[in-house]
């Protein structure tokens, strides 16, 4: 669409993010970093492929104390590796189970032995080792000089904290999604099964310039929905249901997350007043969402208003970004400090009635003000179709 941002960034994005990738390590002691997983691979290289989602194949990215990182990839990816900043692409032929990579690896990471030196890998939580254990024990067994550190903090700590050329596409595709919603009246009717709104929807964010929709869950029942995650059934929409829908759509790698809800026929009173209680919670999360305050804050603030609901409450919302949840979690364990340019969502929920929920979502940025609404804020009214 004209109005869409320029994809992929430019040379000095990624030389900003190495760079303070590297005072960071050497204020934490760690000479270099091995990265496995795609969000952080694709955050220092720019390397952005779907193919990521076959399992077959391990890729690595290392970071050092000084210079540009270092790709260690299957030779399908060098091709569009060579598209990227940088210089330095070793390959293998992959797929290779006897040697996935590791010895591409020890001779990389020898000299860090042989120094006694720290390398850092993500060890922490909502992280995952994406290579083989036993490659992994391999790498660690060849390199019996090298200390190996969690630096989950450390990325968590770039990443949390957005340019205003990620918060672009981020808008961007709130935007799209924002628009789509608006449309679900005209595309959404009494009868029509749950499984053909969706299909309709998806449509309807594909056609307004979203790059993919990989997420999208949500229910449908009479006076609300009991489950948000499964698959949407061909159940026919009925007169006195609450429909929900929860969209993760893309742009350029980056998404948004925000769920809006429509009562099929007049509302009934109960799923009316926990759709205002949502969204006077939302309210005052926007209210405390400003930089200097933790997310503990947020989840108390929204919890003020949501009460002693029925069921139990984890978070009321998280990070956003290249992934559809990240770091931090709006919570009464989190106590992150919310920082200016952090990308959030409000996602307040409560229960009601026999084992009903309701779910309600805007995505956000914290500036050195109130925060920025990226969504079209959904009306305090429940919506009728």
């Amino acid at each position: 669409m004209s109005d869409a941002p320029v994809r992929g960034f430019p040379t000095s994005e990624f030389e900003r993010r190495t760079d303070k990738a590297q005072r960071l390590m050497a204020e934490q002691g760690l000479d270099g970093l091995l990265l496995m997983s795609e969000p952080e691979v694709r955050y220092f290289s720019g390397f952005h492929t779907l193919f990521w989602q076959s399992p077959t194949r391990p890729w690595f990215l290392f970071v050092p104390a000084q210079g540009k990182p270092i790709a260690l990839i299957p030779e399908i990816g060098a091709e569009l590796m060579r598209q990227t900043w940088l210089d330095d692409i070793r390959t293998w032929a992959a797929p290779n189970p006897s040697d996935d990579g590791v010895s591409l690896l020890l001779d990389l990471l020898r000299p860090m032995a042989e120094q006694g030196a720290t390398l850092g890998v993500m060890k922490g939580h909502e992280t995952g080792l994406r290579m083989p254990l036993g490659d992994y024990e391999r790498l660690v067994e060849g390199l019996p000089g090298v200390q190996v550190q969690d630096c989950t903090p450390l990325i968590r700590s770039l990443r949390m904290v957005k340019s205003g050329a990620e918060i672009e596409k981020i808008a961007h595709i709130c935007g799209i999604a924002s628009r789509s919603f608006a449309r679900v009246p005209e595309i959404a009717f009494q009868g029509q099964p749950l499984a053909e709104t969706f299909r309709a929807f998806r449509c309807e964010i594909l056609a307004q310039g979203a790059d993919d929709v990989p997420y999208l869950v949500g229910g449908a029942d009479q006076g609300g929905y009991r489950d948000v995650i499964s698959p949407p059934s061909t159940r026919p929409l009925q007169d006195g249901d609450v429909l929900m829908m929860d969209t993760g759509a893309t742009f350029d790698g980056y998404f948004c997350d925000f769920d809006r809800n429509w009562s099929i026929g007049p509302a009934d009173p109960a799923s009316a007043r926990a759709h205002e209680t949502l969204w006077d919670a939302t309210e005052a999360g926007l209210n405390a969402a400003r930089p200097g305050a933790t997310c503990r804050d947020l989840f108390a603030a929204m919890m003020s208003v949501i009460g002693d609901a029925d069921g139990d409450v984890g978070r009321l919302g998280h990070g956003l970004g290249m992934q559809l949840t990240e770091w931090p979690s709006h919570a009464a364990w989190d106590d992150t400090v919310l920082e200016e340019n952090m990308v959030l969502t409000l996602e307040p929920s409560l229960g009601y009635g026999d084992g009903k929920i309701m779910v309600h979502e805007e995505n956000i940025v914290i500036t050195d003000g109130a925060p920025r609404l990226l969504t079209t804020r959904a009306p305090r009214e429940l919506p009728v179709i």
